[in-house]
């Protein structure tokens, strides 16, 4: 699961469903649970969640994304609403996207 989350990136689909997910990796719904909670100890929900909230870290940090607003990069990062993308960013980070961008940035100009 985690190669295919990798190479396919299901997350980006702001629609994606654990149903989804089990038909394009050819697994049962139940299987792909099972997967997740035991093995991961996860709940979908929370797993897809990690992939979006790296994924908007990253373009954060891009400048080929300097352009686009906070929230533009999370739509495109496959979370569908502002306030879930807020909550769950720094419920993950302990921060907000625009505070923890620039104190990644701050570091990086330090380190540079």
């Amino acid at each position: 699961i985690l190669d295919y989350m990798e190479s396919e990136r299901p997350h980006l689909n702001p629609e994606l469903t654990i149903q989804d997910l089990s038909k394009q990796m050819n697994r049962t719904r139940h299987h792909l649970t099972e997967i997740l909670n035991n093995d991961l100890g996860k709940n979908f929900f929370n797993f897809i969640n990690e992939y979006r909230v790296e994924e908007v870290k990253k373009r954060l940090l891009d400048p080929k994304f300097e352009h686009l607003t906070i929230v533009a990069i999370a739509f495109d990062s496959g979370f569908n609403s502002k306030s879930t993308f807020n909550s769950i960013f720094k419920q993950q980070t302990g921060s907000t996207p625009s505070k923890w961008r620039d104190g990644e940035l701050k570091k990086m100009t330090n380190l540079g």
